[in-house]
């Protein structure tokens, strides 16, 4: 495989599947500037930006390392922390010197015990020279990186101060296109492919039924740094060019399997802004530049944030295989814990998400202990339909209250074909009761779990009436 550091080709013959790039890095490559932090993409200590080419342009996104396996660099560019003080390639300056970023952070005193500091640089710098995710307040860009030292303050107006410098990328560019490059390799009889089409993914999988699919890695990556587990054979999907299609129509919205959450996160909001509210809340910029709105689906996890919004948004989900395709609701994939109705050699290629009608009522919500890069102790969406004053048609759907992402059957009953009155929401909230019982861990007890869940039907109701609920609502409306 091979890739750019500081636009200098790297080629490596023989390549661990899973081993990481930051371990790498750090152990190999002696580049101890990227540090480790948590091993499990949430600290950010080991941010990176990595560049892939996109028609004539790069798209730098900044990553964490420490989940972000070696062979998904191949044919890729890489920037770490010391690289912006290297006398090559496209991010060239004068060596040993401080760009304006790193200058502002050192006069305001970002840095105070200094572990993180490479992190934030990286993350900032891509906020600079305009990776995805720019257009993103300083606040949202660094909100998976954490300070132990709550030195946010310097680190945010170092951010606001620091002066775009969009570099030019076109050496890095025509570097890239001359890359000759493997679509699979091979170490100690363990196997990894990456192949550039749905077609050969699909070839692949009928020849490989057990490989490990792997997209952006922000859930295997920990199997491997947490659970130390082998993965024999990967496929990696991130050069699969047709999944990481969007496509926008009158009447819905369709992802491809590999679009990336960072990517999708305007479609989603234009949807509906609530939608695009909780995107912007799941993991940090790293792990939504990395993470695929296929993958947190395929996963199956129940307290992943996506499903539960699209279910209850009435999403249609798509599976392929070199048999062909079906369609199915999107609640219906979810069979048990850690199973779903994918058979052998199957892939998630796309979803499908209606877009919602104008007589449409929707409140999505996620209620975690951390209000940034937090796992959700309880995610609920609600979908109803009001016409003349009666709900004639509710969709309502959970994450973290079940053994999967699930629609609450009782309550959806009590709402639909009721008048949309506060006493209709009250017995709606009620039958929640009946519809889960879920577990108490250490986000939240099941008693926790099944009240926020019944407040947030009652938060519904209240902002269908204008109501406000927060110091914030009531501020900016």
């Amino acid at each position: 495989m091979r890739f750019l550091l500081d636009g200098e080709t790297v080629e490596l013959d023989a390549v661990d599947p899973t081993a990481t790039v930051l371990d790498h890095l750090r152990y190999r490559m002696r580049r101890t500037g990227t540090k480790e932090g948590c091993a499990e993409g949430d600290c950010g200590a080991c941010t990176v930006l990595v560049g892939a080419l996109e028609g004539e342009e790069i798209a730098w996104r900044a990553v964490n390392s420490c989940i972000q396996f070696l062979p998904m660099l191949n044919g890729k560019a890489l920037l770490t922390v010391e690289s912006l003080n290297c006398t090559k390639g496209a991010q060239s300056a004068t060596e040993g010197a401080l760009n304006d970023l790193q200058a502002h952070m050192a006069a305001n005193g970002s840095s105070q015990c200094g572990f993180c500091t490479p992190g934030f640089v990286m993350s900032l710098h891509g906020r600079t020279i305009g990776a995805r995710g720019c257009e993103l307040p300083v606040e949202d860009v660094i909100a998976g990186n954490l300070c132990r030292c709550t030195g946010y303050g310097p680190i945010i107006e170092a951010g606001e101060c620091a002066a775009p410098c969009r570099s030019d990328d076109a050496p890095v560019v025509e570097a890239l296109k001359g890359l000759s490059l493997s679509t699979s390799g091979e170490w100690q009889g363990r196997r990894w492919f990456a192949p550039r089409s749905s077609d050969e993914l699909a070839a692949l999988l009928a020849e490989h039924p057990e490989a490990r699919l792997v997209a952006g890695a922000t859930d295997v990556g920990l199997w491997v740094t947490k659970g130390l587990r082998t993965l024999d054979t990967v496929i990696f999907l991130g050069d699969v060019a047709d999944l990481s299609t969007i496509e926008e129509t009158d009447e819905a919205l369709i992802l491809g399997a590999g679009v990336r959450y960072a990517d999708a996160h305007a479609a989603m909001a234009r949807l509906h802004p609530e939608l695009g509210e909780l995107v912007r809340r799941i993991g940090g910029l790293q792990v939504r530049n990395a993470g695929t709105v296929g993958g947190n689906i395929a996963n199956g996890s129940p307290i992943g944030d996506g499903p539960p919004a699209l279910i209850a948004l009435g999403a249609e989900l798509t599976l392929r295989s070199a048999a062909g395709r079906r369609t199915m609701p999107l609640e219906d994939y979810f069979l048990a814990y850690g199973k779903q109705d994918r058979q052998p050699g199957e892939f998630v290629e796309s979803v499908r998400i209606p877009r919602p009608g104008p007589d449409a009522v929707i409140h999505i919500a996620k209620l975690s202990r951390r209000f940034d890069s937090d796992i959700s102790a309880v995610c609920g969406a609600f979908a109803l339909s009001v016409t003349d004053g009666t709900v004639t048609a509710a969709r309502v759907a959970f994450g973290g209250m079940a053994a999967t992402p699930k629609r609450a059957a009782a309550c959806e009953a009590a709402l639909t074909g009721a008048p949309f009155i506060e006493a209709t929401i009250e017995a709606a909230a009620e039958a929640l009761r009946a519809d889960y019982q879920p577990l108490s861990d250490v986000r939240g007890s099941s008693d926790y779990r099944l009240d926020a869940a019944a407040n947030l039907l009652r938060r519904l109701w209240l902002r269908s009436q204008g109501v406000a609920i927060s110091v914030l609502e009531a501020t900016h409306g």
